[in-house]
């Protein structure tokens, strides 16, 4: 169980001041301590906007992700979960990174005091093959490090978009997907990448998307050997 405290202080001087009791309600249900169970026979969630055990049959897709950077900074990871056919939609707000499947956003994990790699395992451990986690294939496809920000280097939405569709096109097992992105970030370098202010390291920029260009490449010559 997944749990993170509510502001107890703050409920006792609510109480304390006599709200009405329609307010009470409302006020402790969203002050109550977020609750985010795993277990064998699906998950058990309470926040703001949804209380509810989830069997598995209602789950089509689980799908751990980490929202693509603003400005160089990461957003905490999330979890979405794309709900089976027969299970109404009206709590989707998200979608799934890949596909584009409507998603429901269940859990952003700086609300929980567990790590991303123990709610991945407990997910795995439950959920089987409706589990994805994209933060571990993007790893495993291409580990990108942290680019070092400076006066007068390149533009890092622009640069982390081109390392985020290389990373996708690596693990997504797609030959003609990784050409795509190969392709993409060989124009990107060649026509020169936009220079802001404040901005990644050029040359740690292009020592990655040499690197980024090459495993791409890599995996297309391995393509062409499988195939022959």
């Amino acid at each position: 169980m997944l749990v993170y405290p509510s502001d107890g202080a703050l409920l006792r001087t609510i109480i304390a001041v006599g709200a009405i009791a329609l307010g009470v309600v409302v006020l402790v249900s969203a002050l109550r301590p977020f609750r985010f169970g795993i277990h064998a026979d699906g998950l058990s969630i309470r926040r703001p906007g949804l209380r509810r055990e989830i069997r598995w049959a209602e789950v089509a897709t689980l799908v751990l992700d980490e929202p693509p950077r603003r400005d160089g900074y990461a957003k905490p990871p999330r979890l979405l979960l794309v709900p089976a056919q027969d299970v109404p939609r009206e709590l989707a707000t998200a979608r799934h990174p890949l596909d584009g499947r409507p998603a429901i956003e269940l859990l952003v994990l700086d609300q929980v005091r567990e790590q991303p790699e123990q709610v991945s395992a407990a997910l795995a451990r439950h959920a089987g093959d409706r589990f994805v986690d994209l933060l571990a294939l993007r790893r495993a496809a291409f580990e990108a490090p942290e680019l070092t920000v400076g006066l007068r280097g390149y533009q890092m939405d622009r640069v982390d978009r081109l390392i985020r569709r290389g990373q996708d096109a690596l693990m997504s097992g797609d030959a003609s997907a990784r050409q795509a992105a190969r392709g993409e970030i060989e124009r990107a370098t060649s026509a020169g990448l936009p220079i802001a202010q404040r901005g990644y390291s050029t040359f740690q920029t292009d020592t990655v998307l040499d690197a980024l260009v090459t495993a791409l490449a890599d995996h297309q010559s391995t393509d062409r050997e499988t195939a022959t």
